[in-house]
């Protein structure tokens, strides 16, 4: 499902380049759960925004389902990404100006490929899926952090990505709430057999995985 091949990431900065990624070659098979797990600074996010495909690599190749999307043209990989990788983030980055159905709606309005009652549709069932049938209208003020992150969650599934990447996802949440998300992000892996990548200093949330990365000094750790 997911491949990295020499991947590296450098930085320049006024002290000097840093060297954020060093050669990582990382498989993630189809349908796991893997976490990446590592200290402040290791490297572990610059290695999921590669990717993600949200900050290109200074050198090496990321596949996807066999699909090299560094090596596409910038408006092929902006249309891959939203059609087959699904991000939820730290926080939640709803658009405040949008109910919670319109804010799931988005990534398939940008794909263009369903009409606006059936993108509709889609966005209530993907909201009943994470649990917020009731709450279809409220706008992002109107709900809970833990509610809000469970819109990210709906909104990452609208268009049936076959990976879903999660940068610490509950580290501003209470327990139970974090329980309550990552009970949610594991039904989707169980029961869609979607392919779930997280990023965690938590090593519980890690301990569940099938297949944990440890980072250090921006490489695989032995």
């Amino acid at each position: 499902m997911l491949a990295c091949r020499s991947l590296m990431k450098r930085y320049v900065t006024d002290r000097g380049p840093v060297e954020a990624v060093r050669g990582i070659d990382l498989d993630i098979e189809a349908g796991r759960y893997a976490a990446i797990v590592g200290r402040s600074g290791s490297g572990k996010s610059s290695l999921m925004s590669m990717i993600g495909g949200l900050s290109r690599p200074t050198a090496g190749h990321v596949l996807i389902g066999g699909t090299d999307i560094w090596a596409l043209s910038e408006a092929n990989a902006a249309a891959f990404r939203n059609t087959h990788v699904g991000y939820v983030f730290q926080f939640a980055s709803l658009l405040p100006n949008l109910r919670a159905v319109d804010n799931v709606a988005l990534p398939a309005r940008l794909a263009g490929t369903l009409g606006r009652r059936e993108t509709a549709a889609m966005a209530a069932e993907r909201l009943l899926d994470v649990g917020l049938d009731n709450h279809f209208d409220a706008f992002p003020s109107e709900l809970s952090s833990g509610e809000q992150r469970r819109v990210v969650i709906a909104r990452a599934l609208m268009n049936q990505p076959r990976l879903i990447l999660a940068d610490e996802p509950t580290s501003d949440l209470d327990e139970q709430t974090e329980r309550d998300i990552m009970a949610v992000l594991l039904a989707i892996n169980r029961d869609r057999r979607t392919t779930l990548l997280l990023v965690t200093h938590n090593l519980a949330l890690a301990g569940q995985a099938e297949q944990i990365i440890q980072i250090a000094d921006g490489v695989i750790a032995p």
